[in-house]
């Protein structure tokens, strides 16, 4: 049970730092197309991988969101979201590994 607690909130974090460097592409795009052309925004696409014995969350690439470009308002928006989301689950992971810790302190007595 812990051990599937710290590997879904480490998909979790992987999942949202995708989703970062997806944000930080579209701005670095955006900033080389310059202000007049025109660039797609990729939008990171996810999938929830759901077994007997677990549920986790994958990074699956991008599409592209058609007829908008680029505005640095979303980005940074997509940023906080994904900090936030990075941020929950790295506390997830923190509150398995404390459980994990804690139990082999219990194996131990």
């Amino acid at each position: 049970m812990k051990i599937e607690l710290l590997e879904a909130a480490a998909a979790g974090m992987d999942a949202q730092r995708a989703a970062l460097d997806v944000a930080a592409r579209n701005v670095a795009a955006a900033e080389a197309a310059g202000p007049n052309a025109d660039y797609e925004r990729a939008i990171p696409v996810f999938r929830i991988l759901d077994s007997e014995d677990e549920t986790k969350v994958e990074f699956a690439g991008t599409r592209s969101e058609r007829g908008t470009n680029v505005d640095i308002l979303t980005e940074m928006i997509a940023v906080m979201n994904a900090s936030r989301g990075y941020e929950s689950n790295a506390s997830i992971f923190d509150v398995g590994k404390r459980l994990a810790e804690k139990t082999i302190d219990l194996e131990r007595l």
